[in-house]
């Protein structure tokens, strides 16, 4: 009786479980799709062995497999609820896996090099292997590692990335728990100089200006509105974390990564700041959210004589103007004081360097990665940070070489083991690891923990890292559906809308610096003369060579257009020049090594031959395992700039053009001395990575100049050499020969030198 008794008991629940089912189901390619009447909409791949649970009549995963609803499992709960129950859940194994941040991911995987892959142990062969297919180091990072946040660079198309995506998510959905993978990307909007921009057209994704160029409109709601429209973007890629934005203050004019900031004001740099999170996070958590990773913790613009922390001759910030605390402006008013209801970035990434002697409590002039002053004081403690705190990349690695890009940059504790590496940096507070694919290092630093804190106390330092990393996988909603539909990704990506907002943003990113008897705009039907530019073979920071060329710099489809072009200048009714800032080195030459010197050059920001005689005699901070001295100082030596051919190339057509106007159009990275070039220049656009046809409808007048100077144009080089590296608007700035000053917030419209309130906003 009581066998029968629960039986018909059983079929009642099941009855009433299916009579209150008020999901509905959609088959897709290569999974399904569920929709919850008020709830959230729930993915899975039949193929990943997930079942799906009916409660009160909805639908949830039961990624687990275990045949019942945890907590983790249900989207009712808040993220705080399901990370930690998750997080209790999991072995060491799976959250040391949460901890990894892998190495850069192309789709499909080259042949050889830094992003090299395999596919059943052959390389790629293009029309042969899929390229929708996960690499064979892949498989292995998610099932074995247990990674789950995965960096991606390049994708072939929009598509091949969504499908990717879905074979990528089904692996995860198959194996341990369930945990989603959570993918990035640095910034990838960046333009295509030579593309046409066609209102009715779209592309592979929109183009906008670099942060510089965000930050040259002054206005915040340009980058809120290009934060909004990335994330779509990124969402439809199945990207769901921007390891960005950048807002280091540039303080130090000749720093190689100073385009990717703000410029130097702290105040704008905050303003930008707050306005990219919000737009990426989208004020409310969910699948238009992408997560934002705002970089570099405490500030990484005040390098010592300009060089970067990648590499180790550049590993010291420094500090000669007592200025550190304003460096850490846009993140305490900015990243971390958003409008929207996300309220802070989620991520946050330290710096490769030792910011030098700020550290008052431990005194320790370590990486700002290892330094637990920096990390969990100051960060942590006193600003009341508890997102997720990533290393950048190649932090836990072995120190062997000056110069390297690719070099391990444990900065301060180079004699470390890697195990003794890894435990530093999670004691200094950080949750994760950039760039690192091995979870046994990871592991071993568990081990050390339990020697010297016991397994309780380790046990919860690792789950408080892991709750931060699953709220941030919580919060974009993929654990309850990572899957893209490729025909949707088609159309978000580039869509028409997007790039006419891209571009538009590219037109007010322009900085008109000069413009000598109103040379512009110029009528269409003129006729221009473009002089072919120069450029010297190079080799880019993974070694990788380019030849030397000699070419049109602008696409001449573009400019015949607009105007008559014309290889005779005599017949010409004006010059157009295209021409980029001064490219300096990164301030260190094996050559002078060889030669008995200490390896360290000047950083130059103008064309022509530079002697640094007016620079440090002894350098603010020094050492190395690599080397026996600590003086870094370069008084004295002499460097070249690879492209002074562009200062040639103004001042040459000039003397072709003789009293006809002459229009330099410069892409700019960097502050750059104009006194070379400039009273050759009837009128000066300046750009921060521009499509050529938004330089050329300027100058036709298709659009008016609006942007400022978001940094300084030094008047020389002793200027250069004299400033303070933390300090910003300390610089003689350079006088034109119409008298204007190439200051902080300049710039001009058809009418003169505009002037407005942005500049006082922001100028503090």
């Amino acid at each position: 009786m009581k066998r029968i008794f629960f039986l018909l008991l059983s079929f009642v629940t099941a009855y009433s479980v299916f009579a209150q089912k008020k999901w509905t189901e959609t088959k897709h390619e290569t999974f399904m799709q569920i929709q919850n009447p008020g709830g959230k909409t729930v993915g899975y791949s039949p193929a990943s062995g997930v079942k799906i649970l009916t409660v009160n009549g909805l639908a949830f995963k039961d990624l687990n497999k275990n045949g019942k609803l945890d907590k983790y499992e249900d989207w009712r709960l808040s993220y705080d609820i399901r990370a930690k129950d998750l997080a209790s859940k999991l072995t060491i194994e799976q959250i040391a896996g949460l901890m990894l941040y892998s190495s850069h991911q192309s789709v499909p995987a080259r042949a050889g090099g830094y992003f090299a892959g395999t596919y059943g142990g052959k390389q790629f062969v293009p029309g042969e292997t899929d390229p929708t297919d996960l690499t064979d180091q892949q498989k292995k990072f998610l099932a074995e590692d247990n990674l789950r946040h995965v960096l991606i660079t390049t994708v072939q198309t929009p598509e091949i990335a969504a499908k990717w995506n879905n074979k990528m998510q089904a692996y995860c959905e198959s194996v341990g728990l369930g945990i989603p993978a959570n993918n990035s990307s640095d910034p990838r909007h960046g333009t295509q100089a030579k593309a046409e921009y066609d209102a009715a057209a779209g592309g592979e994704i929109s183009m906008w200006p670099s942060s510089l160029g965000m930050a040259a409109t002054f206005d915040p709601a340009i980058t809120e509105k290009f934060g909004k429209i990335a994330a779509e973007e990124y969402r439809a890629l199945g990207i769901t974390t921007a390891l960005s934005p950048q807002v280091d203050i540039a303080t130090e004019p000749r720093w190689g990564r100073f385009n990717g900031t703000f410029g130097e004001s702290p105040l704008l740099s905050a303003a930008m700041a707050q306005a990219y999170c919000d737009g990426f996070q989208s004020g409310n958590w969910g699948l238009k959210s992408v997560n934002a990773m705002v970089k570099h913790w405490p500030g990484g613009g005040s390098g010592e004589g300009g060089r970067d922390a990648h590499y180790a001759n550049g590993k010291y910030a420094v500090y000669p103007g007592k200025n550190f605390d304003a460096h850490m402006i846009p993140f305490i008013q900015g990243a971390f004081k958003l409008k929207g209801q996300t309220k802070m970035a989620s991520a946050v990434m330290p710096y490769y360097t030792i910011s030098w002697n700020q550290d008052i409590k431990n005194h320790e002039n370590v990486a700002n990665n290892y330094n637990k002053y920096i990390i969990t004081d100051l960060l942590r403690k006193k600003f009341g940070y508890d997102g997720v705190v990533c290393t950048d990349w190649l932090v836990v690695g072995t120190h062997k070489s000056m110069d390297s890009f690719l070099d391990g940059k444990s900065w301060g504790v180079e004699n470390l083991s890697i195990v003794d590496l890894h435990y530093k940096a999670l004691m200094a507070g950080v949750d994760q690891y950039g760039g690192n694919n091995d979870a046994k290092p990871v592991l071993e630093a568990y081990q050390k923990g339990i020697k010297e804190l016991g397994e309780p106390a380790i046990r919860a330092r690792f789950e408080q890292s892991a709750v931060r990393l699953l709220k941030n996988i919580f919060r974009v909603g993929v654990f309850e559906n990572p899957y893209l539909d490729p025909s949707a990704t088609k159309a978000i990506v580039g869509k028409p809308e997007y790039m006419k907002a891209g571009y538009e943003a590219q037109l007010k990113s322009i900085v008109m610096l000069k413009n000598q008897e109103h040379t512009l705009p110029i009528a269409t039907q003129k006729t221009v003369y473009v002089p072919k530019r120069f450029v010297a073979a190079s080799r880019n920071f993974l070694g990788m060579e380019s030849p030397a060329t000699e070419d049109y710099p602008v696409n001449m489809e573009i400019v015949k257009k607009y105007f008559n072009v014309t290889d005779n200048p005599e017949v010409a009714d004006f010059a157009m020049v295209y021409i980029e800032n001064p490219k300096a080195s990164i301030g260190y030459d094996k050559e002078d090594l060889k030669n008995g010197g200490n390896g360290y050059i000047p950083i130059s920001l103008q064309y022509g031959d530079y002697t640094a005689t007016d620079a440090r005699e002894v350098s603010i901070a020094g050492g190395d395992p690599l080397e026996n001295f600590t003086n870094r100082a370069y008084k004295g030596k002499t460097v070249k700039t690879p492209n002074l051919s562009d200062a040639n190339l103004v001042n040459d057509t000039k003397a072709k053009m003789k009293n006809k106007p002459v229009v330099v159009l410069i892409n700019a990275s960097n502050p750059m001395v104009f006194s070379e070039i400039e009273k050759s220049a009837s009128a000066i656009l300046l750009g921060f990575g521009v499509q050529d046809q938004a330089f050329i409808e300027t100058i036709a007048g298709k659009s008016e100049p609006s942007a400022l100077l978001p940094m300084q144009m030094p008047a020389n080089m002793s200027v250069v050499e004299k400033q303070a590296e933390d300090l910003p608007y300390d610089m003689e700035c350079h006088k034109d020969s119409e008298g204007n000053r190439y200051d902080f917030g300049f710039g001009m419209n058809w009418k003169g030198v505009i002037k407005d309130a942005r500049v006082s906003k922001f100028k503090k």
